[in-house]
């Protein structure tokens, strides 16, 4: 049904003539033409889908590096804090109008704000 498309069956037909390989420069061509559409879609994989992923995984990863004591940050889980303290794999917060202490990890922090709270103290009823 779609050897017209890859022109499989017809390669395979002209390289096997009586168990030999046929010396024709067109076999060698016709196996090139069938996988030439394999090849294209593992190109516009990589553009369309492996390449942004990983400058999205670098930007969050130099994000993540570039925290510092003072930064205010936003979990995965939508929670916002200052960050009072660093470790290695951890990150320490302060939250809420008390600056209750809270430790996650550092994976869990989705972005560092540029923007200052101002009535962060005011509780909304």
């Amino acid at each position: 049904m779609f050897d017209w498309l890859f022109g499989i069956a017809k390669a395979i037909a002209e390289t096997q003539t009586n168990g030999a390989p046929d010396p024709e420069p067109n076999a060698a061509a016709a196996l090139l033409s069938s996988f030439l559409p394999m090849i294209l879609i593992f190109v516009v994989f990589y553009f369309m889908l492996i390449r942004p992923q990983r400058k999205k995984d670098k930007k969050v990863k130099e994000m993540l590096d570039n925290l510092k004591v003072g930064d205010r940050i936003c979990t995965i889980g939508g929670i916002y804090g200052t960050v009072s303290g660093l470790r290695e794999n951890e990150v320490h917060l302060k939250v809420g109008v008390n600056n209750t202490p809270m430790v996650i990890a550092r994976w869990a922090v989705r972005n560092v704000d540029t923007e200052t709270v101002e009535n962060e103290g005011d509780l909304i009823v």
